[in-house]
């Protein structure tokens, strides 16, 4: 199965590093963030790869060129989407690149330890036409206990607390691409909204770790995992 990443934004939340360079060659320990997804994905089994590239994606070609060219059975096809196509538009650009197969996708941002292989077995298991992967975003706040004005309990906010959010690592069947329209709607808009309506939206929870690289402070905190060995999405 393909592996579809999105990886054509222009990561303005992140100004300080991708004014010089786009957002998946932002580096964790010296490896781009792009680097560290393709390995999660490739240790498990899956090698073969669409980068949609859009802003400066002569970089992304270049990098994908070199990773390619140094491991064996590697496989890694940048495709240009354009720099102002949406998460949705990049997806239907690359199934009219790749032809009416299953995919997976997920975001050129973020990495977590998710059994691929096991979500891969949930999707066909279930039948449905999409599987997204429901994560708990990372508790960011203290948590305040009051007893009216009188903070009774301070403590760090519990991500259980949080709810569900989107994680990306999706698995799609072919059928997903009657959702998208055009190459303009985001994918988490009309595609995902419709497709969870007609109950064709299947949620994969997973409980592990999962971080998104949205602001400096996330890639900061990425970097301090990686360099003390303690990156849970290093499954390899």
């Amino acid at each position: 199965m393909k592996v579809v990443i999105l990886a054509g934004g222009l990561g303005t939340r992140l100004s300080e590093e991708t004014a010089l360079k786009p957002k998946p060659l932002v580096e964790i320990g010296g490896f781009p963030i792009l680097w560290h997804i393709i390995q999660i994905y490739f240790h498990q089994g899956f090698s073969d790869f669409v980068i949609c590239t859009g802003y400066k994606h002569e970089m992304i070609e270049r990098f994908s060129n070199e990773l390619q060219q140094s491991r064996n059975g590697l496989k890694i096809e940048p495709l240009y989407t354009g720099e102002n196509t949406s998460t949705g538009g990049r997806i239907k650009k690359a199934w009219e690149f790749i032809g009416s197969m299953p995919i997976m996708a997920t975001y050129g941002d973020g990495v977590a330890n998710v059994d691929l292989k096991q979500l891969s077995t949930f999707h066909v298991e279930h039948g449905k036409l999409a599987t997204v992967t429901a994560v708990r975003p990372p508790a960011r706040f203290g948590r305040l206990h009051l007893d009216g004005n009188l903070v009774a309990k301070f403590g760090e906010k519990n991500q259980s607390e949080e709810g569900w959010i989107n994680g990306g690592f999706f698995v799609l069947n072919p059928g997903v691409r009657e959702f998208l329209m055009d190459y303009e709607t985001p994918f988490e808009h009309y595609p995902l909204v419709t497709l969870a309506e007609k109950g064709s939206l299947v949620a994969y929870k997973h409980e592990g770790f999962w971080q998104p690289m949205d602001t400096l402070r996330e890639k900061n905190d990425l970097e301090d995992l990686w360099t003390t060995g303690n990156a849970p999405w290093k499954i390899w």
